[in-house]
């Protein structure tokens, strides 16, 4: 949500395309920049498990997530900084999850892609493939028969998911029942090292969704202002609504898979089209474009959002891990851990 955009019109005033659009940005700088971080961590040793970067995706991850508000559900994907960071994931969970801090939201017990807060809408993901949209829907279906109405469930993947069984289910499930669902497809062009080419012959995956009587829109996922506009028609569609929508946005990834995969299966022309622009940089020139910051100001808030990583890395690298002697190794549906660390 459009949190420092918010606390800054406390009068609820409408928030305009050029505030929308430069907080989306700061998102999608401050996932960049601490992806960065978690990729020199990892090479130098110091981070254990997989890392995977969103770099070429935050355009469309921020886009979701400045668009959904606090009482709506999102389950972000392993490239999904910087829609998590808009949702409102702090520097410091992100950080406490991949050092195995105790005081993360995870407590140190799961992997670290695989963090949230249940209670506050933010999903901890189970899988990439597709298994985040039944687990939406079943969020959705719970608060229907609640009877809270107005809330949106998101779930973001990536085109290899909808080759599997889950994400078919999932969506035929959602359409007969009608649910506020958004879908967010990365379609990034490779599934891990699999192209497009020998996954599916359709020429959008939009079509797959016409199958089951779902909306869908495409979008070109390097441009930040197109995916902010298709994405925020999307949530106030199923919210108004309108039944499950599909978001598909053709984009790359320009990094491997992994930071244990060097991507050199990525063909060089699609780099060099235009799928493979770094949505950051396209950001960064409609901003000056449309005179709506400098360069001395982009410089500023990057630097800004520098010392405020190094600084976070540096404390949580001074907190405790779990200690086996003393945690209490009890289920999640128990009173000791449905309440939240003090912070």
């Amino acid at each position: 949500m459009l949190q420092t955009v918010l606390d800054a019109n406390p009068a609820g005033e409408t928030i305009n395309a050029r505030d929308t659009t430069l907080a989306a940005y700061r998102f999608m700088l401050r996932a960049r920049v601490l992806d960065d971080k978690f990729a020199a961590l990892y090479r130098a040793g110091k981070i254990h498990g997989g890392v995977f970067l969103g770099r070429g995706q935050e355009a469309l991850s921020a886009a979701v997530g400045v668009s959904l508000k606090k009482t709506d559900v999102f389950a972000p994907l392993i490239r999904d900084a910087a829609g998590r960071l808009a949702f409102g994931e702090t520097v410091l969970d992100a950080i406490r999850t991949y050092f195995g801090s105790s005081l993360g939201p995870m407590r140190g017990r799961d992997g670290n892609v695989h963090r949230g807060r249940p209670q506050e809408g933010y999903l901890p993901m189970i899988s990439h493939l597709g298994a985040m949209i039944s687990v939406v829907n079943g969020a959705l279906f719970a608060r229907r028969m609640k009877g809270i109405s107005g809330t949106v469930g998101a779930t973001c993947l990536g085109d290899g998911a909808t080759s599997t069984g889950a994400f078919h289910e999932a969506l035929n499930q959602a359409a007969v029942e009608k649910l506020p669902l958004v879908l967010i497809l990365a379609d990034n062009q490779y599934a891990y090292s699999t192209p497009t080419s020998r996954q599916f012959v359709c020429d959008d995956l939009a079509d797959k969704a016409v199958g089951y009587g779902v909306e869908a829109s495409s979008v070109d996922g390097t441009d930040l202002a197109a995916c902010l506009k298709i994405a925020g028609n999307a949530v106030a569609r199923a919210r108004s609504g309108h039944g499950p929508q599909l978001v598909v946005a053709k984009l790359l990834r320009l990094c491997g898979h992994g930071e244990h995969d060097d991507s050199n299966y990525i063909d060089p022309k699609l780099k060099n089209s235009p799928l493979g622009r770094d949505c950051l940089k396209v950001a960064e020139e409609f901003l000056l474009r449309q005179q709506w910051t400098d360069t001395g100001t982009l410089a500023t808030w990057r630097g800004e959002i520098v010392t405020e990583i190094e600084e976070a890395v540096a404390q949580v690298r001074r907190e405790p891990a779990p200690d086996p002697y003393d945690e209490k190794w009890l289920a999640i549906s128990s009173k000791h851990l449905s309440e939240m660390h003090e912070e």
